[in-house]
């Protein structure tokens, strides 16, 4: 078991807490990004990307990918990856099945005998 100084751990102590002040940052940026005059495809753009950062800090930091080997940091990697590719191969069709729901006709109310 390794025995930190005062020093070593006074240091990791301060880099949580940049990290944390970087992720209150980030969501700041976030809440401020949704009430920009911008599309909302831009918005969702910008939240999508601080999310990531986000993650990545998290990652790198709390869970200390950062100083671990690149080979865990592969197989952590691999499921986001997985994950990005399959809404990828999806949006096809979801796009065909909007478009469809769209341009289909609505059901008729069935009428009632007395």
């Amino acid at each position: 078991m390794t025995v930190h100084t005062a020093e070593q751990l006074a240091h990791e102590q301060r880099r949580y807490l940049q990290v944390f002040a970087w992720l209150a940052a980030l969501t700041a940026l976030e809440i401020g990004a949704i009430y920009m005059p911008i599309s909302t495809f831009a918005i969702g753009l910008i939240l999508v990307i601080l999310a990531g950062t986000k993650a990545t800090l998290v990652a790198l930091f709390y869970m200390h990918l950062a100083v671990e080997k690149r080979t865990l940091a592969y197989i952590a990697l691999t499921p986001a990856l997985l994950c990005v590719f399959l809404v990828f191969m999806l949006l096809p069709d979801l796009g065909a099945i909007t478009r469809a729901l769209a341009h289909s006709q609505p059901p008729v109310a069935a009428e009632t005998h007395d």
